[in-house]
């Protein structure tokens, strides 16, 4: 008893001098500094993306509206694995999953939302309408419903469709390295691939804040209920307004082992560039798999407090777009695994 009574009085004592140590401050800039609007996106799709952000950030938009904006216009595409054309679960259901997140630690998410062709507005909606971070599978689809949003037909595209019958043939889960790159054929006016998963999206404004935002349909023919990071703050996007921001693509399981997006911030707040935070990210993750490493795409994007922006990969065969003006670049990234 006499040990349990000591316990508890330093336990107290501790507490009340931790009530009475100041606490850290929260680097929050009231004001960010201004400087030329930039933003990045992952894959080719990023292209297009890009362009339908800069419409926002251009003209001196607000950094929150072009996230939303740009990865919408990926939505909109019919492809394997962002938006209602996507492929299937292994039961048949394509399952959405989006986040996004703002210059004041604002954030929503939806995850296995179904039949709402643009899960980033809806994700953008529950950070601004409810006292939620995320939303998911039916409950999610009925806020959508509430806020107006149409419900869309169950129909798989036809693309997706045909995909999944060959797939039930075998029934076989087995993700390929970089299926975003593969199978190239033209996409809008600017080129591209029908094949990216998960599209994310940073970017700064003219008046210095950061946004950023992140859409999946996730694994082609996953079990039904799997979640990746795509919709998770702080594995596939995390946004720090005194620091940085970054955003992650490829095997979602990996980056949430290690809370891929938080993990490259916080590297950036210890000094490092975005390349070199997403480089040391990148190395954690192949240490974690080991000889798996191999088997596995992980990739990030980031963009620092002063406007740098960087990447690393995994593996060869990751690009990004990159846009400081109305024209993007594909940029090849750099990767770990040769």
């Amino acid at each position: 008893m006499s040990s349990r009574r000591k316990f508890l009085h330093t336990s107290a004592a501790g507490l009340a001098g931790l009530a009475a140590a100041p606490l850290a401050a929260v680097a929050l800039p009231a004001a960010p500094a201004a400087g030329r609007p930039i933003v990045i996106s992952t894959w080719d799709a990023g292209l297009n993306a890009n362009r339908g952000a800069w419409k926002i950030l251009g003209p001196g938009g607000y950094a929150l509206d072009a996230v939303e904006a740009g990865v919408m216009v990926t939505e909109n595409e019919q492809n394997c694995c962002v938006g209602l054309g996507a492929r299937p679960d292994r039961d048949g259901h394509v399952t959405l999953d989006a986040c996004i997140m703002n210059e004041r630690f604002d954030c929503g998410s939806v995850a296995a939302l179904e039949r709402i062709k643009h899960p980033i507005s809806v994700a953008r909606r529950v950070m601004e309408k409810t006292p939620h971070v995320m939303l998911v599978g039916e409950g999610a689809q009925q806020f959508a419903l509430a806020q107006g949003f149409p419900l869309e037909s169950a129909k798989l595209s036809a693309d997706a469709e045909k995909e999944y019958r060959e797939w039930l043939k075998t029934s076989q889960y087995k993700p390929v390295i970089n299926v975003e790159n593969s199978g190239r054929r033209a996409v809008g006016p600017a080129g591209g691939a029908p094949n990216h998963d998960t599209i994310a999206m940073l970017a700064m404004d003219a008046q210095g804040r950061l946004s950023g935002s992140c859409t999946t349909s996730g694994m082609a023919f996953k079990m039904r209920g799997r979640l990746g990071d795509s919709p998770i703050i702080g594995s596939g996007l995390f946004v720090d307004p005194a620091v940085g921001a970054a955003a992650a693509t490829g095997q979602g399981e990996d980056i949430i082992r290690m809370a891929g997006a938080h993990t490259v911030v916080e590297l950036m707040r210890q000094g490092r560039s975005p390349q070199a935070a997403c480089k040391e990210a990148v190395e954690r993750i192949a240490a974690i798999k080991g000889a798996k490493a191999k088997d596995i795409q992980v990739c990030f994007i980031a963009l620092n407090a002063k406007g740098e922006a960087g990447s690393y990969a995994l593996q060869k065969g990751f690009n990004y777009a990159l846009s400081t003006t109305d024209t993007p670049r594909l940029v090849d990234a750099e990767f770990l695994l040769k």
